[in-house]
């Protein structure tokens, strides 16, 4: 798969899952614009790994709806247009209902909800103005398998994959007309930072065992698919949801 010239947007592309995208893109020909929310010294050490030239960064809190706005319009005009744009920003918090208090369940799910599905969603928006005008386009959201399985000390994390499950299905329908195609990513546990600690843990062994192969999935894994949805030729694929969980959850 070749991505020359291509101009890609990737939120959250600075670390985990979204700098193994906007790696893989920049590998293969692809100018980069990564948005990242606040920590800009991983994301600068992020834009200078990037092979190739002519990639941007851009600072914004998804959760905003004009920061969006912003974001997506400076990365339009770093790269010269926008063919290609994965929403892969995302927060989890742990919220399990049993033991949060009524004041941290409202927290959990309207910041859930505004980073994970609404943002999204904006970006989504934004972009598929400047895709209409120029002809096409395509969108990859990164969804999971909670969306599926369910995230019983997390829901808002899980509600929020799922509406981004439905919100790629929708669009995928909306903006066919205008060759746009969206699919979407559907992970398991990934192995990441933000994994980390609990790959470690105690729980670490009956995470890994959730999949046939004893194992979650490497951060490249995530990218393929991605890669794959986002190349020429995969325009039937428009509305399709890839699982990248290693058999551990089927549906």
């Amino acid at each position: 798969m070749k991505f020359t010239n291509k101009k890609v947007l990737v939120t959250g592309g600075s670390r985990g899952i979204g700098f193994a995208i906007s790696k893989a893109f920049a590998a293969r020909g692809a100018r980069v614009a990564i948005v990242y929310r606040s920590n800009e010294e991983p994301a600068m050490k992020a834009l200078a790994a990037l092979a190739g030239e002519g990639h941007s960064l851009h600072c914004a809190d998804l959760a905003d709806a004009e920061q969006v706005r912003l974001a997506v319009e400076e990365a339009r005009e770093s790269l010269g247009g926008i063919d290609i744009v994965v929403n892969n920003a995302g927060i989890g918090i742990y919220h399990p209902i049993e033991s949060t208090t009524y004041a941290d369940w409202q927290d959990a799910w309207q910041r859930t909800l505004a980073t994970n599905l609404i943002g999204p969603a904006n970006v989504c928006f934004c972009v598929a103005q400047h895709m209409i005008a120029s002809g096409g386009g395509r969108i990859v959201n990164i969804t999971s398998r909670g969306a599926y399985r369910g995230e019983p000390i997390k829901p808002a994390y899980g509600a929020s994959k799922a509406g981004l499950t439905s919100l790629s299905q929708s669009l995928a329908i909306a903006l066919a007309p205008h060759q746009i195609f969206v699919g979407a990513v559907a992970p398991g546990f990934v192995n990441t930072e933000l994994t980390k600690a609990r790959l470690e843990s105690s729980e670490g062994a009956e995470i890994k065992s959730q999949s046939p192969f004893n194992r979650v999935a490497e951060p490249e894994e995530v990218a393929h698919a991605v890669l794959f949805l986002a190349s020429e030729g995969a325009e039937f694929s428009t509305g399709a949801v890839i699982d990248v969980n290693g058999a551990s959850y089927m549906r």
